[in-house]
């Protein structure tokens, strides 16, 4: 006779996420003390109800962003939406962040792509990049320190290193192209010291260094829990533990480093070490303001980033560029902090050093045909500042780029983006994040 059990299948498995149900136009409760709410949202956390009212009373932690949290607790509260994740999902969003980007100027990218649930691949941003006509530095980023190792990611997102090792040597031989005006490089980015192992880090480092122009790049220094976690965990500040992995060698460059002490800069500078500047998203978090003055001035090289649009909320490089400024000025307290050419240099050429290109970053015969414009009149953001077009340029705000130019291809024309339909693209996104936001998770760690 079959056993019971087998007769009667498998229980299935309880949900351990949260979700959020909401544009509920009229939800009858059948509770007497709730009654019937129009309008209404539900959220439920595992297979549980945690939460029925009205949607404009939904409180803040089930709202499906986290606003008012710090680094750690921002990424573990997304964890579980990005786990949520499909390979379509990340091209269309790469689109859309391609598509804010070109329109702010910016006509080469890195990102940092570092979780890969379902059938999500680097080759998603690839296709994205590709279609959308962007200069693309698209790095295979690593996570393989889970909760359960003392990393503050939960173990369902993390890879073994190996498998995570092999698919960037698949993605190099696939798409890396070194050669001189390429359109496609790869790097390879283990995600930050609080989500990887050493054993990541330094195998990613020796992967990287057999091939020409593979970069490398990771999270360093954000905020004080990010220097808490290095020294509890490493027994030692940022600095050491790079050397101690490797990755203290000119094909290195970091984001945020906000923490960076004396030494560290005196480091960085010595071994040619770049900065990606991402200061919208430090100040968004409360991580603090890199100081970049000190940093250039110490002869460190620094670019500049708009970070993911989960933790700033835009893709508009030329204000990441004025913000940069406004913040080292207010920061010092002296309108020395950061001139308006500094603050494009760091913007063009910064980034372009930190990519390891000496073919992009200038308008000059011999480089890539790359450049962007703006015209001057019939704007109403650059009124009265024609006398000094490149300062309106970062402190008056003018909106779109009106043309673009990417390796010879007009991209952007009349302030229009002609590699796709631009409606469109953000009629999708909308529908995917809507899906993506409602599996937001509670902040706490």
């Amino acid at each position: 006779m079959e056993p019971q059990a087998s007769r009667g299948g498998s229980p299935r498995a309880v949900p351990s996420g949260t979700a959020l149900y909401r544009d509920i136009s009229y939800l009858a409760t059948f509770s007497s003390a709730l009654g019937d709410i129009k309008d209404a949202a539900i959220y439920v956390k595992g297979n549980v109800i945690e939460w029925v009212g009205e949607a404009a009373a939904l409180p803040a932690e089930y709202s499906g962003a986290d606003q008012d949290s710090p680094l750690f607790n921002w990424l573990v509260s997304l964890y579980p939406a990005w786990a949520g994740m499909s390979g379509e999902d990340v091209y269309v969003a790469t689109k859309l962040a391609m598509a804010e980007l070109l329109l702010s100027g910016c006509t080469c990218s890195s990102d940092h792509l570092y979780i890969y649930p379902n059938d999500v691949t680097l080759d998603d941003t690839i296709r994205a990049g590709r279609e959308m006509g962007m200069r693309f530095h698209p790095t295979r980023g690593i996570m393989t320190l889970g909760r359960s190792k003392g990393g503050l990611p939960p173990d369902s997102v993390v890879e073994d290193t190996e498998a995570a090792l092999v698919d960037a040597k698949r993605l190099i031989e696939a798409y890396h192209d070194a050669e001189r005006y390429s359109m496609v490089r790869v790097g390879i980015a283990p995600c930050s010291p609080f989500t990887v192992t050493n054993d990541c880090m330094v195998q990613a480092a020796e992967l990287a260094r057999q091939y020409p122009a593979v970069r490398l790049h990771t999270h360093l220094a954000e905020n004080t829990q990010d220097i808490e976690f290095s020294e509890k965990q490493y027994g030692c500040r940022p600095g050491p533990y790079l050397q101690s992995v490797g990755w203290d060698q000119h094909d290195c460059w970091f984001a945020h480093c906000v923490m960076l002490d004396e030494a560290e800069r005196k480091l960085f500078a010595e071994k040619g070490l770049g900065v990606a500047h991402c200061p919208s998203s430090n100040a968004r978090l409360a991580s603090g303001i890199a100081p970049v003055r000190v940093l250039l001035d110490s002869g460190v090289n620094v670019g500049l980033g708009v970070d993911g649009s989960a933790s700033n909320d835009s893709g508009n490089l030329l204000e990441e560029a004025r913000l940069a400024l406004l913040l080292q000025r207010a920061l010092r307290q002296d309108v020395k902090g950061l001139s308006v050419r500094e603050a494009l240099e760091i913007a063009i050429k910064g980034g372009a050093k930190n990519l390891g290109r000496d073919d992009i970053g200038e308008i000059a015969p011999g480089f890539a045909a790359d450049f962007v414009g703006w015209k001057l009149t019939g704007k109403v953001a650059l009124a009265g500042a024609l006398g000094d077009p490149l300062t309106a340029l970062i402190l008056c705000t003018p909106g779109s780029v009106d043309l673009s130019v990417i390796n010879g291809g007009v991209v952007v024309k009349d302030g229009q983006l002609l590699t796709c339909n631009v409606e469109e693209l953000v009629r999708e996104h909308n529908e995917r994040s809507a899906r993506i936001c409602s599996l937001v998770g509670s902040p706490d760690i």
